[in-house]
């Protein structure tokens, strides 16, 4: 195998640049624009990325929806307090779950939450603190969670959330997610109002949001990461749409890494856009080959996160890390509710 140094991907940030909460209007926050192909960086707000974009471009943007993930419950049988997070919902009432203490959770183990309103029973034990829950409840299981559940916010975000709708897109429709994909928090209805009379057309895909985009890398080999598994759906439409759209040599932009990973595992399987609902393990990195995209919408990401991997296997390692320092010197906010970036293939339209 070769190697490739999780240090490549560090860059400096301060702790006052991580933004704590949402501006109050969407599309206000910034916008840096980089070309990929000079590294010509160019300062701007989200609005104006209508001037970036050209009649006949698609966007393609992730429609899921973040659930109120997080649970607080206790043991049945000790009364220990137990924290759980919904990852993955694998077939019925089942879910993979991200358990605090988790080696404490055996098969067997049942969690009650809000006075046994619900319960989740452990089916399987997997490593690195995931297990299997069974969850048991009367009436309509998202109706339950919207009761118990709480929003699942990243831990860097330290501040309370007013209004629990700003972690979701004005886009989100299908109910799945355990974080949102935050470069569509930026766009207002309005915004793609404006879009559509220019002739930019909006396509919808789904990727539920799970540990396989949020999780930490901790080996030092990029190489040797582990990409968990998330859920994707292409509707044969939208696959349709997109493969009239590539032969027409237009644009596709990804609004967000999650809508970027759902297009370019699906043409890397099958070739071209094909009609799917499957999971996808694709780690993007620096060597891999865009076979799905041409530009992508973005906010500025971790350090030695699977993201600033796949944004410098886009525009180079040695661009992103440019434009990140620039991004720093010129205090734009960083993370889930900070400023966005635009990676674009053109410098005139």
């Amino acid at each position: 195998m070769e190697s490739m140094d999780i240090e490549l991907f560090d860059y400096d940030l301060p702790h006052e640049l991580i933004a704590q909460t949402p501006l109050k209007k969407r599309d206000t926050s910034r916008l840096m624009v980089l070309n990929k192909e000079t590294g010509e960086v160019t300062h701007k707000h989200f609005y104006d990325i209508i001037d970036y974009l050209k009649p006949g471009d698609v966007l393609v943007r992730n429609n899921t929806k973040v659930i109120p993930a997080r649970l607080f419950g206790t043991k049945e049988e000790t009364h220990a307090h137990v924290e759980v997070l919904l990852l993955k919902n694998t077939h019925d009432d089942v879910w993979e779950c991200l358990c605090g203490n988790a080696r404490t959770i055996k098969v067997g183990t049942v969690i009650s939450f809000g006075d046994g309103r619900l319960k989740a029973k452990c089916l399987e034990v997997r490593e690195e603190g995931i297990r299997i829950l069974e969850m048991i409840y009367e009436g309509i299981f998202f109706e339950v969670l919207d009761q118990l559940g709480i929003m699942p916010l990243p831990p860097y975000i330290k501040e309370k959330l007013d209004d629990p709708d700003r972690y979701n897109t004005v886009y989100a429709k299908v109910e799945g997610s355990a974080a949102a994909p935050t470069a569509g928090l930026h766009f207002t209805p309005e915004l793609f109002q404006k879009l559509r009379d220019k002739g930019i057309e909006v396509e919808d895909v789904t990727l539920h949001v799970g540990l396989g985009t949020f999780r930490p890398v901790k080996v030092e080999n990029v190489l040797e990461h582990h990409m968990h598994s998330e859920y994707y759906e292409i509707s044969e439409d939208v696959a349709e749409r997109l493969n009239k759209a590539k032969a027409e040599g237009r644009r596709i932009i990804a609004i967000g890494t999650t809508s970027c990973r759902t297009l370019e595992a699906n043409v890397s399987k099958y070739g071209k856009f094909t009609a799917a609902h499957e999971n996808t393990n694709i780690f993007i990195y620096p060597g891999y080959t865009f076979k799905a995209i041409d530009c992508l919408i973005t906010n500025f990401h971790l350090p030695k996160s699977t993201l600033i991997m796949l944004v410098s296997a886009l525009a180079s390692r040695e661009k992103i890390l440019h434009a990140y320092n620039i991004a720093v010197k010129e205090k734009y906010r960083f993370f889930s509710f900070g400023d966005a970036m635009f990676i674009t293939n053109e410098t005139e339209l």
